[in-house]
């Protein structure tokens, strides 16, 4: 075999090698938490216009991707850099650290994001590394190009020849004009190509780390340097251009500076609206008034500008991070906002700690080759290349297609577009703390803003596996999540604290499981001796995963293709063809997977030894059995196809036949169809993405050199395939399944399911009406809003009371007006409600959800129709005493043939969300799909003294109890919106490993795992219900569904 070659990775025009980071945390400090979820593909477009991809998750901080934008260029100085976007109104703003990515960005993937400099010094020399001042010259160099940096012709002259000066060297006069002609770095640079040379020749002998240096001292004179323009209107209505630097906020007319505003004489910013205000010291020489206002185009362009000075100030003039102020107790008022990093002095001190080893990088377009941050004293600060120290080491495996990066046990993986080539670095990636530390600055402003809570989370490093994508065509991103299982408190304290309805009713009895039966305790010397017998290898219990998920999923199958089939034949009711494309295409899928299961556990046998001691290694893997099936599944695709068709055809059977109708609804009552009907006609489409989620796992888990690596990598690719050919299908019968799942829970509403109409989210909230605070329900489509009551019948449904269409709606914070917490207007064309949330981050989610789906519903032709049954919307204002007077005649006043009295499941999500005061999203029932789990747990009440061995499922935001995976319906269930999910303390006397612990109120339940893969995996995905995503998704007009 020839020597391999190695392929240039993502860094290498920087000379990055693969290293284990920089820490910036302080002696006894933690590391951040750890954002858990799905990975998504985010492209940043770097200084020298080359694109790179970053893996993040999905609702990690913004702090995440910059600090892999930072790791992977091995820039220590990052905190001076920052990453810009266009938002959905086409606003340039800044990534915050501290908010969720998914809530600043709507469509992650679709997105480019700038690596650009966010903070330019006074002096270039504070700026202690070679690289940070490299690309400092980058940012010169683009501010030119574009025009952004305006200057005479001698200083632009100027500027160009030390940048050519540090790309092609000392003078030559045939490459200068070739270069220059090739190479644009003003407009209309043809007039001055002469004066560039000339200067050009005075610079013999400078190196690129020199020019560099002289750039920027060129620069840092210029008026212009690190200016960027908000355009604005004085009080006089003039045009005028607001900026913010390190001295104060500046103010041009054109490019000309006509006035500044130091930090110093600055005592107040704020903004009200459009308004931009500037409360200015008590002075007695100025003429200025107190307080100075500016007129921006929007409100949107006002904050944006209003953060960036927060930002400016904070990183400029104070000594350290300020400190977050304390939450107040009832009121609050301002803005949440806050710097979130290091100060300029906090990143000037930890630089000038130690020296720093000689590091080389390439520079893009350059043919000299510089030593990044030559070793000098640390008392030399001023030094042309100052002292640098930094610890670098070589992956282990230099030449994987793919290596890992990881960030405090989150796989994060950087792919490279750059030429067509694409490759990732090694990075092991610690986050800078500077980014971490809170900080709430002086200004504020008069109106309520978004809060992110921090929810602490503890982490500890896990032993790194290596990591290969291989060389799959379109293969997925794999991922894994790394959570601590033992050792004292090791995993994300979440804590969503429920809240008692607005009349103070409590929480319905479906908080709790009805299990009392103490028959299935076990004592914990058989459990130890049980847990020893098996194998501990963690591929082996992503195998026992398969198995365990893949028996349930059977049982769901079973549902359609034995109980279903059993009950419509027995009652007679559906016809013979809708029969015969139900069960047709549903059957061939049972058969398969119930040999698929056998396979699955034969090998498992062979594994722990319990068929055939003495076989070893050939049977400790999986990845063969996966693969074989899956590509024996692949013929079953057709009549995965016909599901959405299945689910049409069954739904429009019942509308069109009142006997089917009443069979589907006695069907759902029977304890086996423990979810709605519909749900379990989707879900094959979603095993798929199971075996998807497993696979990537266990592709991970593998080194390269492992027996089963290549089988399993196949598996993965095979499987990767039939999931992007039905992904497109499966979201949109998700939402049409959702919709009639909706209708089910209403009264008053003729025709929710209407082609394009997308369901984004349900939850409570108070209306204000003459009689105060009412709980009502709200349910958020793209194109109206729907509040209702609950109704006070055996039925539990939902009475429509008022519809909202989102057509030309405002919303207005109003806190202050009402006096009440976490309020808001809802101001539409014909009529306006005032509605309370539980919770700041409530009322966020419902607010932001709001604005999304106002901004589709204008791209639309127009407004939307009424389409309420027969109950009129309530157009009456707060003010009027007889709004929401309902009475049980009302309730029953208006209802469809489809919504006669009749019994109906009272633990439907919309209920527990009715009784937890919480609100889901679209997004968070496709994450409660992707995270599904199944196997025994031993469970332990608060004041019980043994363990309760039990089967467990977990989907749809709810737990499922059973004595054993064979029975067929579940004892009892155990919603978790609104449950906390925690690690015991000390004082809680739980001396057992793999124990988590989940509490609403004074219900407290305790489950203890097997092993720490499978507790690290019943933790992810019961969080995943316990915090719910803030962002939803939502298709484009474009991508409206059809049926």
């Amino acid at each position: 075999m020839g020597e391999v070659e190695q392929r240039p990775t993502a860094g290498s025009r920087l000379g990055v090698q693969e290293n284990a980071g920089i820490s910036t945390l302080e002696h006894g400090q933690k590391l951040p938490a750890t954002p858990t979820g799905k990975l998504t593909s985010i492209k940043v477009q770097m200084l020298d216009d080359t694109q790179e991809s970053f893996e993040v998750p999905q609702r990690a901080p913004g702090k995440v991707l910059l600090d892999a934008v930072c790791n992977h260029l091995n820039l220590v100085e990052g905190d001076y850099f920052g990453l810009e976007f266009l938002d959905h109104k086409k606003i340039t703003v800044w990534l915050d650290l501290l908010k969720p990515i998914v809530k600043q960005i709507r469509r992650p993937k679709h997105v480019v994001l700038k690596f650009v400099v966010k903070f330019f010094p006074p002096d270039h020399a504070q700026l202690q590394e070679e690289l940070t001042r490299y690309l400092f010259a980058l940012q010169v160099k683009q501010d030119l190009e574009k025009g952004r940096l305006t200057c005479n012709d001698t200083s632009a002259a100027l500027l160009i020849s030390h940048i050519v000066q540090s790309e092609i060297g000392d003078f030559d006069e045939t490459i200068d004009r070739e270069h220059l002609a090739k190479n644009k770095y003003i407009p209309q640079q043809e007039a001055l190509e002469d004066k560039i040379m000339e200067f050009h020749r005075n610079h013999i002998g400078q190196t690129p780390a020199e020019s560099d240096f002289q750039l920027l001292e060129i620069a840092r004179r210029l008026e212009m340097y690190g200016i960027r323009l908000h355009p604005a209107k004085d009080r006089e209505g003039t045009k005028i251009n607001l900026a913010v630097a390190h001295t104060g906020i500046l103010v041009f007319q054109g490019h000309t500076k006509i006035n500044a505003f130091n930090w110093a004489k600055v005592r107040k910013l704020s903004f009200k609206r459009k308004r931009f205000l500037i409360k200015l010291r008590p002075d007695v020489n100025s003429s200025f008034q107190d307080t100075l206002e500016f007129l921006m185009a929007s409100r949107d362009f006002c904050k944006a500008f209003w953060k960036i000075c927060v930002e400016h100030h904070a990183f400029f003039r104070l000594f350290e991070e300020p400190k977050p102020k304390p939450k107040p107790v009832l009121f609050t008022r301002g803005s949440s906002f806050r710097f979130s990093g290091r100060t300029q002095k906090q990143v000037l001190d930890y630089v000038k700690e130690g020296g720093h080893k000689k590091v080389q990088f390439e520079r893009k377009h350059s043919k000299i080759h510089s030593v990044r941050s030559l070793t000098a004293k640390p008392s030399e600060q001023h030094s042309e290349v100052p002292t640098q120290n930094s610890s670098f080491t070589y992956g282990d495996n230099v030449d994987s297609p793919v290596v890992q990066s990881c960030w405090q046990g989150k796989e994060l993986k950087v792919s490279v577009e750059d030429g067509g080539q694409r490759a990732s670095p090694s990075l092991k990636k610690s986050p800078k703390e500077g980014r971490r530390l809170d900080g709430a600055v002086i200004a504020t402003m008069e109106e309520e803003e978004e809060v992110l809570k921090d929810r602490p989370q503890h982490s500890r490093p896990q032993a790194q596996q290596p990591s290969t994508a291989g060389s799959l065509a379109g293969s997925p991103h794999l991922s894994e999540l790394s959570i601590n299982s033992q050792g004292g408190p090791a995993m994300a304290n979440v804590t969503l604290s429920p809240n008692l309805s607005p009349d103070n009713r409590q929480a319905s009895p479906l908080v709790s499981p009805l299990l009392n039966d103490q028959s299935g305790l076990r004592t914990d010397d058989e459990e130890e001796v049980r847990r020893k017998r098996f194998p501990t290898d963690k591929a082996y219990f992503i195998a026992k995963e398969v198995s365990t998920t893949e028996r349930t999923y059977l049982k769901d199958l079973e549902v359609i293709t034995s109980w279903f089939q059993s009950s419509v034949s027995k009652d007679d009711c559906m016809p013979e063809t809708l029969k015969n494309l139900i069960f047709s295409n549903f059957e061939p899928l049972h058969k398969f997977h119930t040999s698929f299961l056998k396979e699955i556990e034969q090998r498992l046998a062979l594994w722990e030894g319990r068929s055939n001691a003495h076989l070893k290694g050939d049977y400790q893997r999986i990845g063969d059995v996966m693969l074989k099936n899956i590509q024996s599944m692949k013929p079953l695709t057709i009549h995965l196809r016909k599901h959405s068709e299945v689910l049409v055809e069954l739904e429009n059977g019942i509308r069109n036949s009142r006997k089917l109708e009443t069979s589907c609804r006695d069907f759902e009552m029977q304890k086996v169809c423990y979810l709605p009907l519909n749900t379990f006609l989707l879900r094959p489409l979603h095993r798929l993405m199971h075996y998807k989620q497993i696979m990537e796992r266990l592709c991970k888990h593998y080194p390269p050199n492992h027996v089963d690596f290549r089988d399993s990598r196949a598996a993965l690719a095979e499987i990767s395939e039939m999931v992007a050919q039905l992904h497109s299908s499966m979201l949109k019968m998700e939402n049409f399944q959702k919709l009639h799942e909706l209708k089910k829970d209403l009264i008053g509403i003729d025709n929710l399911v209407i082609p394009g109409r997308e369901f984004i989210r349900l939850g409570s909230l108070s209306k204000l009406s003459g009689k105060g605070l009412q709980q009502r329900m709200f349910f958020l489509f793209n194109d109206v809003l729907l509040y209702t009551s609950r109704g006070l019948t055996a039925s539990n449904q939902f009475k429509v009371h008022g519809q909202l269409p989102l057509y030309g709606m405002m919303i207005e914070e109003s806190e202050e007006e009402w006096g009440v917490p976490h309020c808001f207007t809802l101001r539409g064309q014909h009529q306006s409600i005032v509605v309370a949330a539980s919770s700041r981050s409530e009322r966020d989610k419902w607010t932001e959800d709001i604005q999304m789906a106002i901004d589709l519903a204008e791209k639309c032709n127009g407004p939307t129709p009424e389409f309420l049954g027969s109950s009129p919307p309530d157009t009456k204002s707060p003010e009027e005493p007889t709004v929401d007077q309902e009475s049980e005649d009302d309730l029953n006043a208006s209802r469809t043939s489809l919504e006669r009295q009749a019994p109906h499941r009272g633990n439907t999500t919309v209920h527990v969300c009715w009784h937890r005061n919480t609100s889901v999203s679209m997004v968070d029932f496709s994450i409660a799909v992707e995270n599904q789990l199944s196997g025994n747990l031993l469970r332990k009440f608060k004041n019980s003294n043994g363990w309760q061995k039990l089967w467990v499922v977990f989907t749809n935001f709810c737990m499922f109890f059973y004595k054993s995976h064979q029975d067929n319906h579940p004892l009892a269930s155990l919603p978790l919106l609104g449950y906390s999910l925690t690690i015991p303390s000390e004082s809680e006397n739980i001396h057992k490993d793999y124990v988590f612990k989940l509490h609403f109120k004074s219900h407290v339940y305790y489950f203890r795992a097997e092993s720490e893969y499978t507790f690290e995996r019943w933790m992810e995905v019961i969080r995943s219900a316990t915090s719910p995503a803030s962002r939803i998704r939502v298709l484009s007009h474009e991508e409206s569904h059809v049926y």
